[in-house]
């Protein structure tokens, strides 16, 4: 007695060619989501880098500033302290942004498709 997907591979063989089909689609789409996520990552990384290193220059020099002008010819000094925080905010938030969630799991369905099918195999395949 041969096994029924044997049996079913020789008398419809089309079927497993849209079986391999919808498989090959279900990778390509997990593949687009991953580089997806990938490019988002490295842009919000880049984007940190930036706005950390902005924030750090900014911040050297209002402390250069700051050393080298007496305290009462700075008309603001307020400015010296308040210009480095947007971009060292934005840096910072960019960071708790790049946390990952958990719903970064590729070939997840992939995986659940081959469970699937390995089960509906093994119905099969018992007597």
């Amino acid at each position: 007695m041969l096994h029924p997907l044997f049996r079913l591979i020789t008398t419809q063989p089309e079927l497993l060619a849209q079986h391999a089909h919808g498989y090959s689609e279900l990778v390509s789409q997990e593949f687009e989501r991953m580089s997806l996520a990938w490019k988002r990552q490295a842009t919000m990384q880049l984007v940190t880098l930036c706005c950390l290193s902005v924030g750090l220059a900014l911040a050297g020099v209002a402390l250069m500033l700051w050393a080298v002008i007496p305290s009462a010819q700075i008309h603001a000094p307020w400015v010296l302290w308040v210009t480095p925080l947007p971009p060292l905010a934005l840096a910072a938030w960019c960071r708790v942004a790049l946390r990952p969630d958990g719903s970064d799991k590729h070939f997840d369905n992939v995986r659940r498709q081959w469970e699937a099918d390995l089960a509906m195999l093994r119905e099969v395949g018992t007597p």
